[in-house]
């Protein structure tokens, strides 16, 4: 796994994702398409949220972990392996039971999230070839991963909303 790619891309689309914010207001990035859905300013909170919060979080854990905990946690599921084989998720709505995004109060707030995660990847990543491959922490779907794994899953997490960001945005271009 190229760390310095993943840095590169990830900052590639957190650049699109800022650059895209600036054609919307506040009331867009608010507006959601149905009930059940999100809207956009909210995909923008789950992608940091969930970077720093989950997959930041389980890096440092790995990090962490003695060898005794490292043989409970376990290998990947067959979800994870074809995941990690791809380089990606699928192209395909996944619905996953995950807590209700806030809304954003203001872009500058989305702003500061996206670079935060950045900052924070970019100061894990000289510590990644310190940590065992063997220390993994469970993904709820993909099984055991270990810390390059879990930074890898913020990049292709990132890449993985770019189709919502694509629906969301057609929708708030169609209904004004």
């Amino acid at each position: 796994m190229n760390t310095p790619e993943i840095i590169q891309r990830l900052e590639e689309i957190t650049n699109h994702y800022i650059q895209e914010l600036e054609q919307f207001s506040m009331e867009q990035l608010t507006r959601k398409p149905s009930e059940n859905e999100w809207s956009l300013g909210q995909m923008y909170v789950h992608l940091i949220n969930t970077a720093l919060n989950m997959q930041l979080r389980n890096i440092e854990l790995c990090r962490q972990q003695s060898a005794n905990e490292a043989a409970e946690a376990g290998g990947k599921t067959e979800a994870g392996e074809a995941i990690f084989k791809n380089g990606g998720f699928p192209p395909v709505r996944i619905q996953v039971q995950t807590a209700i995004p806030d809304q954003p109060l203001t872009k500058q707030q989305i702003i500061e999230g996206l670079n935060t995660v950045v900052r924070q990847m970019k100061e894990v990543e000289p510590l990644l070839e310190e940590i065992s491959p063997l220390h993994t922490v469970q993904h709820p779907r993909l099984g055991g991963l270990n810390a390059k794994e879990w930074f890898g899953l913020v990049e292709m997490h990132y890449r993985h909303h770019l189709h919502q960001k694509e629906r969301l945005k057609a929708y708030l271009e169609s209904n004004g």
